[in-house]
């Protein structure tokens, strides 16, 4: 088991250097749904391929398309990871209701990871940076440390909190820095690794189930029903700036 998660946050290091991230949503009529985090590094399996042998690479040279349902894997894991800390068997419990998806492949150069749920209430949307973090920190090191995991500091526990609410006819999304001071030291520890990111960018994409009447931010596009907003930014301009993708989203009315 301890190998398994290796592995994953060795994926999440190489994902987290240059790729491209999508925050997914999708709300039902009765406010239930889905929400997807998403991170595509298909550009880098070319680098992958040019580590060999390296350690960062290992593992990551073959063809893989693994989906992992966290509440199966506890259920099937459950005496394994009784043994573990309390503060580690906290950190699974809590990916309990969450499913993982890792898609590699060398020959067509497609990487892709990601981490999705449902949800029954719009209101509820459970916070993905934290869940995403608490993969990449299972074995306690790695794509969660500082300077390796730049999403480290979003989150309830982080330095950011991101807040979404839906009364059926508004959609908000909102976030705001909570603690100024660990907020720039976290972008502060990527170094050189900000470079990377240069490139990075940050897309939502978020479907509802009428069209849109109005959405409050500029440099928004709406698919060709309406029922689809879709907003793109830097990842770094968003990584110092958690506000820029602050919205409101107005339906039409049933």
């Amino acid at each position: 088991m301890k190998k398994f998660f290796t592995l994953i946050a060795c994926a999440l290091m190489i994902l987290l250097n240059s790729c491209q991230f999508s925050e997914n949503i999708y709300i039902n009529e009765d406010g239930s749904g889905k929400m997807e985090f998403t991170m595509d590094a298909s550009e880098m399996m070319e680098m992958v391929a040019e580590m060999g042998d390296g350690e960062t690479s290992k593992g990551m040279d073959k063809a893989m398309d693994s989906t992992i349902v966290f509440k199966d894997f506890i259920e099937e894991h459950r005496d394994s990871i009784s043994k573990l800390s309390a503060e580690d068997q906290k950190k699974i419990k809590a990916l309990e209701d969450f499913k993982m998806h890792m898609v590699m492949n060398p020959e067509t150069k497609k990487m892709v990871f990601d981490l999705s749920t449902d949800f029954k209430n719009a209101n509820e949307l459970q916070d993905m940076f934290k869940a995403m973090n608490q993969v990449g920190d299972l074995n306690g090191k790695g794509a969660a440390s500082p300077g390796g995991n730049p999403m480290a500091g979003m989150g309830a526990d982080g330095t950011t909190d991101v807040q979404y609410s839906f009364d059926g006819s508004v959609f908000k999304r909102s976030a705001k820095i909570i603690d100024s001071e660990k907020h720039a030291q976290t972008v502060d520890s990527l170094g050189q690794a900000a470079m990377m990111f240069g490139s990075s960018k940050y897309k939502i994409n978020y479907h509802f189930p009428r069209a849109i009447k109005s959405i409050s931010k500029e440099g928004a596009m709406y698919s060709e029903d309406r029922k689809t907003v879709t907003l793109e930014v830097g990842f770094m301009d968003v990584l110092k700036d958690p506000e820029l993708l602050d919205f409101e989203v107005v339906l039409e009315d049933k």
